[in-house]
């Protein structure tokens, strides 16, 4: 039993790892290459997008100035919005279900912690 979680644990790490004998990129699917991608977007337009909505959303000043403020951000890249961003978990890119603090799904999540190898997680008994 334990053999075979060894095994599966392999597996799903040469999917994540760069091998050297065989040309992989670094993350599951293409999906999560395209998460990564809006994340770093988001990233860099986050001060950019912070700016024009404040002015967006005072109303306070002029109309004119508020919608010169909504081109402004219908110009940004739609990846650039932080809402477009999904968690996924890091093994098998599956967007559902995902442990935020571990960034596992629930079934890798419970696959681990059954076969202890996760420190510090346990199974509940009572």
């Amino acid at each position: 039993m334990a053999a075979s979680a060894l095994c599966w644990a392999l597996r799903a790490a040469r999917q994540v790892l760069p091998c050297p004998s065989q040309t992989r990129s670094y993350y599951v699917d293409w999906r999560m290459l395209r998460d990564v991608k809006r994340r770093k977007l988001a990233y860099e337009y986050a001060d950019e997008r912070l700016r024009i909505n404040a002015i967006r959303k005072n109303t306070i000043l002029p109309k004119e100035l508020q919608e010169v403020a909504d081109r402004e951000i219908a110009a940004l890249p739609r990846d650039s919005c932080p809402v477009r961003i999904r968690n996924r978990c890091v093994l098998t890119s599956r967007p559902r279900g995902v442990k935020r603090r571990w960034r596992l799904s629930r079934i890798v999540f419970r696959h681990f912690a059954d076969h202890a190898q996760m420190s510090g997680i346990q199974r509940a008994m009572w």
